[in-house]
Parts: C-alpha cells; sequence; structure tokens
C-alpha cells in the first residue's frame, strides 16, 4: 500500500514536501518509485523517478532544477521535494511503485501500485 501526504495550497515561488510511505511489502522489494501528476483534462504524467538499488533518479524537463526526489529506506517512504513552484505544477500527484526491473522511467504504464493522490495548488 502507497500512502501519499504533503500537499496542499501554496504561492507561487513558494515550495512543498511531498511524502510516500510505502506498507505492507519490503521496501527492499520494490525496483523503484515515481511520482506522477495529473491536472484536471489532462493526463497523467511522470514527474520524477528513483531507483531503490542505487538511488539513480530521473527528471521530467518541466521540472528539473526545481524538485528532487529522494528516499529513505529505513523509513519506507519516497519524498518528492518542490520549490520555486508555478501555477502550472498544480495538479493531483500520485506516488507509484514497481518491483520488476523494466528499466527506470516516467511511462504510466511501467508502474504497477499505486497512491491514492495528493492535491498541490499553486497560487499566481
Amino acid at each position: 500500500q502507497l500512502q501519499a501526504s504533503g500537499g496542499g495550497l501554496v504561492q507561487a515561488g513558494g515550495s512543498l514536501r511531498l511524502s510516500c510511505a510505502v506498507s505492507g511489502r519490503a521496501f527492499r522489494s520494490i525496483y523503484a518509485m515515481a511520482w506522477f501528476r495529473q491536472a484536471p483534462g489532462k493526463e497523467r504524467e511522470g514527474v520524477s523517478c528513483i531507483s531503490s538499488s542505487d538511488g539513480t533518479t530521473l527528471y521530467a524537463d518541466s521540472v528539473k532544477g526545481r524538485f528532487t526526489i529522494s528516499s529513505d529506506n529505513a523509513k519506507n517512504t519516497v519524498y518528492l521535494q518542490m520549490s520555486s513552484l508555478k501555477p502550472e505544477d498544480t495538479a493531483v500527484y500520485y506516488c507509484a511503485a514497481v518491483d520488476v526491473d523494466y528499466g527506470l522511467g516516467l511511462e504510466v504504464e511501467e508502474y504497477d501500485y499505486w497512491g491514492q493522490g495528493t492535491q498541490v495548488t499553486v497560487s499566481s
């Protein structure tokens, strides 16, 4: 089970940190975890992902330099630190996980497990 939290309302230029807690499975059994987002009327898009084995990360071009993904294996938690937020970052953010090594990526179909989503709203 994946439990996402940390969303909220923030002004443009502000910061938020999202958390995704993993329960019911060994963190070490997970190959990769990712954050996706979905704005109203748009498709879900990959934001960032991290490999559980070696910490390799990927970012969407739209968030590079502003967002940072990290993991705390001891806490079975993945974080997404979001800075310099823009109104276009407004979306429901979802965390996702996959056990199988399909190769690290940001495609929806590459992930098997999904959290419930947390709303991030950035006001201008």
